[in-house]
């Protein structure tokens, strides 16, 4: 009787671990969307990121993703994002970039980076999150591979340092953010 209760305990255990971690998972953070409605964000980590952007609201068909205003598809870009790029923001980041008071609070960029022969090679991704890195203006960094594998994410010190050059543009380089 004695073994039975050991083994009961430690399979409860497990299973309420294994509860908590998937409700943990699935975490969402809501805010008042713009249209009075409520809307779902991603949590800071590469997969919910992945999830919300090619699942959730599929950036390339999904009303609320439009391209960054005046830029077209494979416009001229740089290192280390590549040779040409295609930039999407979201309905929070586009009203954002139109008010030129810095971008808000779940602001999310997605930057498809190009090789010259206009072949996909990663996919970079700024999403802003209050208090998640108020030195580096709150931003959190993903890179993705064609695949949307994650190759780096977080407080990326090579994003970081690269885009803390236009700290006062709020680290963004595709256009004017701020003072307009």
């Amino acid at each position: 009787m004695k073994k039975f209760s050991v083994v009961l305990a430690a399979v409860l255990f497990i299973a309420g671990m294994a509860i908590i971690a998937y409700a943990e998972h699935e975490r969402i953070i809501p805010y008042e969307s713009t249209f009075g409605h409520y809307e779902t964000m991603p949590m800071v980590g590469a997969g919910d990121l992945r999830h919300y952007i090619t699942s959730h609201r599929p950036y390339k068909t999904d009303k609320e993703f439009a391209l960054w205003p005046g830029k077209g598809k494979q416009y001229k870009g740089t290192e280390p994002h590549g040779s040409l790029l295609t930039t999407y923001v979201n309905e929070r980041a586009l009203k954002s970039i139109k008010s030129g008071k810095g971008m808000a609070n779940n602001s999310i960029i997605i930057k498809e980076n190009y090789a010259p022969n206009k072949k996909l090679v990663a996919i970079t991704v700024m999403y802003k999150v209050k208090g998640y890195n108020p030195g580096g203006g709150d931003w959190y960094w993903a890179k993705y591979d064609t695949e949307f594998n994650p190759l780096a994410d977080g407080k990326v010190k090579g994003c970081l340092t690269c885009h803390g050059t236009v700290k006062d543009n709020d680290y963004v380089f595709t256009g004017k953010v701020t003072g307009k």
